[in-house]
């Protein structure tokens, strides 16, 4: 009879069913992604290849639900969604091999999380020392007087 799609080992399932397993995708140290969050569709990557590129679906892209998501806390996932949505999708197309074109675009996936995650510290207002202050119009004195040396000597000005 038929075997069930979950069933099949992973070169032969289908693209829903090949992303599914216990191990998760690590962000940071605290934010682990469960693989069953990453929504995962192959097809036929485009440009050159010969036969190669029409029969094999080596595009990667990968789907994943922030909304949706639990591996984030309440204001990690604000975050997330005021700088991304409620989705994000990556693909990768970069090589003829499927499974080096899925590492990419789950590293490429990580790289836009943490960068939405990172928050930049505020600036802190500074003044210039009162030294710095000196030498930059120390400087300004000098090269003013340097140009008027360039200029014609006018008559009657000693």
């Amino acid at each position: 009879g038929r075997v069930a799609p979950d069933q099949l080992p992973n070169a032969i399932a289908p693209a829903s069913v090949r992303a599914a397993g216990p191990a998760g995708l690590r962000v940071t140290r605290s934010v682990v992604l469960p693989e069953n969050e990453l929504r995962w569709q192959f097809s036929a990557s485009g440009g050159p290849g010969g036969q190669h590129a029409n029969t094999s679906n080596t595009r990667a892209e990968v789907i994943f639900d922030i909304e949706a998501s639990a591996a984030f806390g309440p204001v990690q996932r604000e975050r997330l969604l005021a700088k991304l949505g409620p989705s994000i999708r990556v693909v990768a197309s970069d090589t003829r091999s499927q499974a080096r074109n899925r590492q990419l675009a789950q590293a490429r996936l990580v790289d836009q999380l943490v960068e939405a995650l990172h928050i930049d510290k505020p600036r802190r207002p500074t003044r210039p020392s009162k030294a710095a202050t000196a030498r930059r119009l120390d400087a300004k004195a000098h090269q003013s007087k340097r140009k008027d040396e360039r200029r014609r000597p006018r008559p009657g000005v000693d």
